[in-house]
């Protein structure tokens, strides 16, 4: 017998999960399917299917042409709507209800490092939910780049960022915003954040005269040179630009 119609908090949880998956990587096989499935009470083929109903409503795969499928629901417009009001809400809120679903705390259901959490109360609280949305937010850049820096194309996770394009503290209502996203190795997130190097409203990089003097092949060898895309959530030109203007060293 078929199941039911997805509830609200399925679709949410299914969201997450299209969030943190590369989009090449969406079918039957992939292991963040599998584990979600059982956890939601629907098959690995339905949980396939809606993350790739999802995929529909991504702007960044219709502008390469792809459509995902086109036989959607009226919850996955709502939720993807939903998201990109609020992400900073919706994505916490996601990993809230996922970890509902697993009968687990969400600093478990995260795989938050606990050591170092305040013991109890609003502090710890406040300190969970920044955890957990900036894990969501690395998850969710390392995914759209298919693991990936998009300047070297090195592709070890643990070497790899969700660097923000415009700092966490400079716009709370864009900070878990996949667009204001880029995944870069430790090297060059850390060049970005200090602003030597910059990309383009073209998504060109640009290297500071600082590091154009400096001429260190692990720079120079990619000045002018477009960044690889991502397969979702492609930057936001308005970040971009505030990069440029705001933080660049020109």
């Amino acid at each position: 017998m078929a199941r039911e119609n997805w509830t609200r908090k399925e679709h949410i949880v299914a969201f997450n999960l299209y969030c943190k998956t590369p989009f090449s990587k969406i079918n039957s096989s992939n292991y963040g399917v599998q584990k979600l499935a059982p956890v939601i009470g629907r098959s690995v083929g339905a949980v396939a299917m809606k993350l790739a109903n999802f995929a529909r409503l991504d702007p960044a795969l219709q502008e390469r042409g792809i459509k995902g499928l086109q036989r959607g629901s009226k919850g996955e417009e709502e939720v993807w709507e939903e998201f990109h009001g609020n992400w900073e809400e919706l994505a916490y809120k996601s990993e809230r209800i996922l970890a509902e679903f697993k009968n687990e705390n969400v600093e478990d259901s995260a795989d938050l490092d606990k050591d170092d959490l305040p013991s109890e109360g609003k502090e710890r609280e406040s300190v969970v939910k920044t955890r957990v949305n900036q894990s969501f937010f690395r998850k969710t850049i390392l995914a759209s780049y298919d693991n990936r820096c998009c300047i070297t194309g090195i592709k070890i996770p643990e070497l790899l960022i969700g660097s923000h394009i415009k700092p966490w503290s400079s716009d709370e209502k864009n900070r878990m915003n996949p667009r204001n996203g880029l995944c870069l190795n430790a090297l060059h997130d850390k060049a970005f954040d200090r602003g030597l190097i910059t990309i383009s409203e073209g998504f060109k990089i640009i290297l500071s005269q600082k590091l154009k003097k400096a001429n260190e092949k692990f720079f120079q060898n990619y000045d002018g040179k477009e960044i690889e895309m991502p397969q979702k959530f492609y930057p936001e030109k308005e970040f971009l630009q505030y990069h440029n203007d705001v933080i660049f060293q020109g």
